[in-house]
């Protein structure tokens, strides 16, 4: 059982983020640490490769500047190797464009199953794994809080707003995880020392057969035009009943009407 796990590599969230005032996008400079919601589709693929008595994880991520400090904990926790896709070329890349560069790098793992996060920490826009499924031509399943492998078929707990749905999915195909799908483990003193030495295979735009018009700014479909401080949260409005509450009552009622609640 070969499990591919799509890894982000992101700034410090406890760090004040930084956004470069000529692109207004997330400044993307020095040490990179691995998404945590890219925690549960490690862990997850680490359970189902040793549920299925074999195979490895291989972690695939695009990230500037070669960097790699996000997917040596994830290699630390027990994955096998990593792809890591880094060019200049990439930088701006919307979402689709980072689709096509994760498609063509997931297309070299091999995979029998891929593994990715519903969306990340510092994008939101939890659209990417549905898109490199497509790509690829693959089947894909989101928002699961259970998996498991039954020969050549993958069973899936979706997770709703009223509960799940099982689903049933012929194998290769992607699945996105959610946070509480299972517990990350930490990694422990002889995985970091382990993880030094485990292959990190780099790529560029040229490795992978794309050009750099599809990706990057030229490729990007959107711009950000303007960013704006969010508004500072007002004071709620008090209100001190004279009587027996009834007052009260009746204003709080006006005002679901007014949100149109009731």
């Amino acid at each position: 059982m070969n499990v591919a796990v799509c890894v982000k590599q992101i700034p410090d969230p406890n760090l004040p983020g930084k956004l470069d005032p000529q692109t207004n996008t997330l400044v993307r400079e020095g040490k990179l640490v691995i998404d945590d919601s890219d925690m549960y589709g490690v862990e997850m693929g680490l359970q189902l490769v040793a549920a299925a008595g074999g195979g490895e994880v291989t972690l695939v991520s695009m990230a500037p500047n070669n960097e790699t400090s996000g997917l040596r904990t994830a290699l630390a926790m027990g994955a096998e190797k990593a792809i890591l896709v880094s060019d200049e070329a990439l930088a701006g890349s919307d979402a689709l464009g980072t689709a096509k560069v994760l498609a063509a790098a997931l297309a070299r793992a091999g995979a029998d199953l891929i593994l990715a996060a519903t969306e990340s920490t510092d994008g939101y826009t939890g659209t990417t794994p549905v898109q490199v499924a497509e790509l690829m031509g693959l089947p894909s399943v989101s928002f699961a809080k259970h998996i498991e492998i039954d020969g050549s078929q993958v069973k899936v707990q979706r997770q709703t707003e009223a509960g799940y749905d099982d689903v049933t999915c012929p194998l290769p195909c992607l699945v996105t995880v959610t946070a509480g799908v299972v517990e990350p483990r930490y990694p422990n003193f002889k995985g970091i020392m382990s993880a030094k030495s485990k292959p990190v295979e780099q790529l560029t735009l040229a490795d992978l057969g794309l050009a750099a018009d599809q990706v990057g700014w030229p490729g990007a479909r959107q711009e950000i035009t303007d960013v704006a401080d969010a508004e500072e949260r007002k004071a709620g409005d008090i209100h001190v009943d004279s009587g027996d509450g009834t007052e009260s009552a009746q204003r709080i009622v006006a005002y679901l009407e007014k949100l149109k609640v009731i």
